[in-house]
């Protein structure tokens, strides 16, 4: 695609970085790793980091670790990546989906405590496309219910809500550092805790279960190899050096697209503030106007990659996927989460994307709106 729809940016900075790990010897479990995981904590204002292949491998240790078992319930969104569903289903634990919020895109609070039963046991909170949760509210019935709380913050890394970055409220916070995130390792995650047990705990987990004495020949309980290397904890400590400026091209570029958008009636553009929060962009993602079909909708994709131009599709929902939609019967009705799925429409959006870029993707949606529907 002449224009993606993400790019990673790695300069200079990252990749000497890299080389000087190579030439070091060491590639795993070493001085980066650590510098990484206190840069993320000093960041985020959590404590306690703990650095891991990938944001779901982030996800499923945070599970593990809450003790999320067999038999227990777990409420989500099905309007998300489906990853935040698999880690459930790890521990052989229920996913219960309920509806998001039609303005967010994120769970609602009020259908979150109509699912609850006695069976339940957490909620895992997403901030859908970087626009930070209702956290207070959520975290005042999860109390109300004995309920644990994951913010499965992949998109999210530095929103905020009451001037508290995301992934900080609730027992754990887990961030994604895959290429199209607003920084990258390449591939890598970060589970944050506010509890030194439950970091311990994920990150013996982390290393096949190795004891928390370091005792190379001592394992606790059965492990993972979620492991994140050197060279990408390399990565990572620039890319956080970054972070702000990063953010703030993003916010910029998402502006630049509100502007260059705003008259077209056939797209609904996406909320742009929050009362008391801070939006952290990680994609740019419109709705195609009520009345318009998914079909419609699929049609404008693909005749953007005809011109070189990818788009995509923001979130398939995880209960209609043939790996879930015959697992169980949904509580509930999910209107929001599937009236939005069809509609939704992403653009090329990365750190670095040129306002010519967006000036020719504006136009060629224009375009093709008027063709298609």
């Amino acid at each position: 695609m002449r224009i993606p729809l993400s790019s990673p940016d790695i300069g200079q900075a990252e990749i000497d970085a890299v080389v000087a790990v190579l030439r070091s010897g060491r590639l795993s479990l070493g001085e980066k790793l650590e510098e990484f995981e206190s840069e993320c904590a000093s960041y985020t204002g959590a404590p306690y980091a703990v650095a891991a292949s990938s944001g779901t491998a982030a996800l499923h240790l945070a599970i593990r670790a809450l003790g999320i078992a067999e038999g227990d319930e777990v409420i989500l969104p099905s309007f998300a990546f489906v990853a935040v569903a698999n880690a459930v289903r790890y521990e052989r634990a229920l996913p219960v989906f309920a509806d998001v919020d039609p303005c967010t895109l994120n769970l609602n609070p009020d259908r979150i405590e109509e699912a609850i039963t006695p069976r339940t046991r957490a909620v895992v909170v997403v901030h859908t496309f970087g626009v930070p949760a209702q956290m207070n509210e959520i975290m005042r019935i999860a109390r109300r219910h004995g309920l644990l709380v994951v913010e499965d913050a992949c998109e999210a890394l530095g929103a905020e809500l009451g001037g508290q970055r995301v992934g900080t409220f609730g027992d754990v916070g887990v961030f994604g550092f895959y290429p199209n995130k607003q920084i990258t390792t390449g591939e890598g995650g970060v589970a944050v805790t506010q509890n030194l047990q439950i970091a311990a705990r994920i990150r013996s987990l982390r290393n096949q279960g190795r004891a928390a004495s370091g005792e190379r020949s001592e394992y606790a309980e059965l492990g993972y190899n979620y492991r994140l290397s050197e060279l990408h904890c390399a990565i990572g400590v620039e890319q956080l050096k970054r972070i702000r400026q990063i953010l703030e091209a993003r916010e910029a570029a998402a502006l630049g697209y509100q502007q260059a958008l705003a008259h077209i009636s056939l797209v609904q553009l996406p909320l742009m503030e929050l009362p008391e929060g801070r939006i952290s962009w990680f994609v740019y993602v419109l709705r195609m106007a009520e009345g318009i079909s998914a079909v419609q909708r699929d049609r404008v994709v693909a005749k953007l990659a005809q011109q070189g131009i990818e788009a995509g599709r923001y979130f398939a929902p995880i209960h209609l996927q043939p790996a879930y939609r015959d697992l169980l019967p949904l509580r509930a009705p999910l209107p929001n989460t599937e009236s939005v799925a069809g509609r939704t429409l992403a653009l090329p959006f990365f750190n670095r994307i040129s306002k010519s870029q967006r000036d020719e993707v504006c136009q060629a949606l224009e375009e093709t709106l008027r063709e298609v529907v």
